[in-house]
C-alpha cells in the first residue's frame, strides 16, 4: 500500500491535502471533522490586518474613524479585539481537538505592525503560519521593485519574530515572478502557496453596479498554479503548497507531478463535504498503487520544468500547438 506521508513546513503529514484557509476552518468542531475524515493539515481561517491593528493601539484607531463619536469608535475597537481574541482560543481548541498539523493564518498588506501579533500565534500553539500577503500593484507611484521590497521588509520583520514556520501565500502579480520568489525563498521562510485567489469584481449591467463574482474556484483554475509549480519546483528553495482550483485527486496529483509538496483544498468541501477528503485521499492511494510508487517522493516533480523534454509546454507552445495543422 502507498505511503502518502509527506514533509511540509518541517512538520509531518499523513498525506498533503490540506484543508485551506476559509470559513471551513473557523470553528474546532469542523476542524476536528476535516480531520477525522482524513486531512493532513488544516490551515484555520484568515485573521485580517485590520483586526489585529484594532487590538494594538486602541488610540490611533479612533483616531483614524473620526466620523464616529468616542462611544462608537470604541465600540468597534472592542468588537476588532473580541475577534482577536476569539482567533487565539480557536488555535488553543482546534489543537487540543485533533492531532494533525494546525496552521495559523494571517492575512495582510502593507503596514508590518501586525507582525508582533504573530509571536501570540506561535505562543497560542500554532504549528506554523501562513501569511497571505498582497499590495495591490495599483500605485501608480511606485514600481515594481519597490513592491518586491515592501515584500520583503515584512517577511524579514516577521522572521525576527517567530520561530515557527512561516510559508508566505501570495498572487501572481509580479513583473518578474521567477526571481521574486527565488529571492523570497532565500529570506527563511519555509513554504509559498501558490497562489492567492480574490474576492473578483463583476458587473451588474441591469441595476449597472460592481458586485462580487462568484467565490468558488472551478478545477480549470488549477492551471496558473500547474504552470508556475512546474517552473519554480527544484529552483526555489523551499516548500511549495498549490492554491486554488483542487477539486480532485486529479489536481492532487498533477500538482503533485509538477513539484508541489502539498495541496489546499476549499471550494470542493463546500461543495462535497467531508466526506470528499476521504474520496480524494482514497483515490490518491489508489493512483500511487495502480502506477506502483511506494511514496510520494518517487514521483513529486517528475514534471518540473527542469525534466521535462519540452520546457515550452509552460510558456507559449500551448498556443501554438492549439492552432498548428497537425496538433502535435
Amino acid at each position: 500500500m502507498a505511503n502518502l506521508t509527506t514533509k511540509y513546513l518541517g512538520l509531518t503529514l499523513k498525506n498533503p491535502i490540506i484543508v485551506g484557509s476559509s470559513e471551513l476552518t473557523n470553528h474546532a468542531d469542523k476542524n476536528k471533522e476535516w480531520a477525522d475524515a482524513g486531512a493532513g493539515a488544516i490551515i484555520l481561517k484568515s485573521l485580517f490586518e485590520e483586526q489585529i491593528l484594532m487590538d494594538i493601539d486602541a488610540e490611533r484607531v479612533n483616531n483614524m474613524s473620526g466620523t464616529f463619536d468616542h462611544i462608537e469608535n470604541y465600540l468597534g475597537f472592542y468588537l476588532k479585539k473580541h475577534s482577536v481574541d476569539q482567533y487565539i482560543q480557536l488555535i488553543k481548541n482546534t489543537k487540543s481537538s485533533v492531532s494533525i498539523p494546525v496552521i495559523a493564518s494571517i492575512n495582510c498588506f502593507d503596514n508590518a505592525e501586525w507582525v508582533s501579533f504573530a509571536k501570540n500565534v506561535e505562543q497560542a500553539g500554532a504549528d506554523a503560519l501562513e501569511v497571505n500577503l498582497f499590495v495591490m500593484p495599483a500605485d501608480f507611484d511606485k514600481d515594481g521593485r519597490t513592491l518586491e521590497e515592501n515584500y520583503l521588509r515584512i517577511v524579514k520583520e516577521l522572521l525576527n519574530v517567530v520561530k515557527i514556520p512561516v510559508a508566505i501565500k501570495l498572487s501572481s502579480y509580479f513583473s518578474g515572478l521567477a526571481n521574486f520568489m527565488l529571492e523570497l525563498s532565500k529570506t527563511g521562510i519555509k513554504g509559498i502557496t501558490l497562489f492567492n485567489k480574490f474576492y473578483s469584481p463583476a458587473v451588474d449591467i441591469e441595476h449597472e453596479k460592481i458586485v462580487a463574482a462568484p467565490i468558488f474556484s472551478k478545477a480549470e483554475d488549477n492551471a496558473n498554479t500547474l504552470r508556475w509549480m512546474s517552473i519554480l519546483s527544484g529552483k526555489v528553495t523551499c516548500d511549495l503548497s498549490a492554491s486554488t482550483g483542487v477539486h480532485s485527486a486529479k489536481e492532487v496529483i498533477s500538482n503533485l507531478l509538477v513539484g508541489a509538496t502539498t495541496t489546499q483544498m476549499v471550494s470542493a468541501i463546500y461543495e462535497k463535504g467531508a466526506s470528499h477528503i476521504t474520496e480524494t485521499v482514497h483515490a490518491l492511494e489508489q493512483w500511487m498503487d495502480e502506477k506502483k510508487y511506494a511514496s510520494i517522493e518517487e514521483y513529486r516533480g517528475k514534471l518540473n520544468q527542469k525534466n521535462i523534454k519540452n520546457p515550452m509546454m509552460l510558456e507559449r507552445a500551448q498556443f501554438m500547438k492549439y492552432f498548428s495543422d497537425s496538433g502535435k
